[in-house]
């Protein structure tokens, strides 16, 4: 199997020697960092801030995500703070139609829609979080581009996106994975999280024999994200 399999935290050494055994299989450790600042905002990568509703805007070159609690998704937690950190470095998302399963707070598709993608679907099955992620949409200036589903993918219409985000459960992923894939345009882009580490193999095998390829599984702390694309 090759790949890059990223750890977001350095394993301890008797996981890196087994690991070591796995022939033809590539493991890189690269931590990332989620740097909380005074003033309380939380900094991913090189182009996002995470703040509070009401917080004063800095000029420092920052893509500001404005987020009102209600819901899950504040950006505190190892698996959104790695999918925002993956999105910031996702090379063709201008114009992309974005698919967000679970969508809690909303802070996945509205930083994907401020890095440029172009409109969203958030689909959760709480009524209040929906309320809250149209709140977001709204105080980020991208509510206009949002189309907000409460209940599951079976409310969708038949269409297909170029980038579907879920973060929600690693049982979750397993059980909807024949629905999610075919939302995904062929060639397009999957990036999954919310799964603990016992669900990662069965996750990237599963989409893998669906017709995807891994392109990232990063190991965090106590959860994984992969990264897929869908063959064309």
């Amino acid at each position: 199997m090759r790949g890059i399999f990223v750890f977001e935290v350095s394993p301890h050494p008797t996981l890196r020697a087994t690991l070591s055994l796995w022939r033809g299989t590539n493991f890189e450790f690269h931590p990332i960092k989620e740097k909380t600042t005074m003033t309380g905002s939380i900094e991913i990568g090189n182009r996002l801030r995470v703040v509070s509703a009401g917080t004063a805007p800095l000029t420092d070159g920052r893509i500001d995500i404005l987020i009102d609690k209600g819901a899950f998704g504040s950006g505190e937690h190892e698996t959104t703070a790695s999918c925002l950190d993956i999105l910031c470095n996702l090379p063709d998302l201008a114009g992309r139609r974005i698919l967000d399963l679970g969508s809690g707070t909303g802070i996945l598709a509205i930083a994907a829609l401020k890095l440029g993608a172009g409109e969203a679907v958030c689909v959760d099955i709480s009524p209040d979080a929906v309320k809250t992620c149209r709140h977001n949409g709204e105080i980020n200036g991208v509510n206009d581009r949002i189309r907000h589903v409460t209940g599951t993918v079976e409310s969708l219409s038949e269409e297909t996106f170029d980038l579907v985000l879920a973060n929600i459960y690693g049982d979750l992923l397993v059980d909807l994975a024949p629905q999610l894939i075919p939302w995904a345009e062929p060639g397009g882009k999957l990036l999954l999280s919310g799964m603990l580490w016992e669900y990662n193999f069965e996750v990237r095998q599963l989409y893998t024999r669906l017709g995807c390829k891994v392109l990232q599984n990063r190991m965090l702390e106590e959860f994984a994200t992969v990264l897929l694309e869908k063959t064309p």
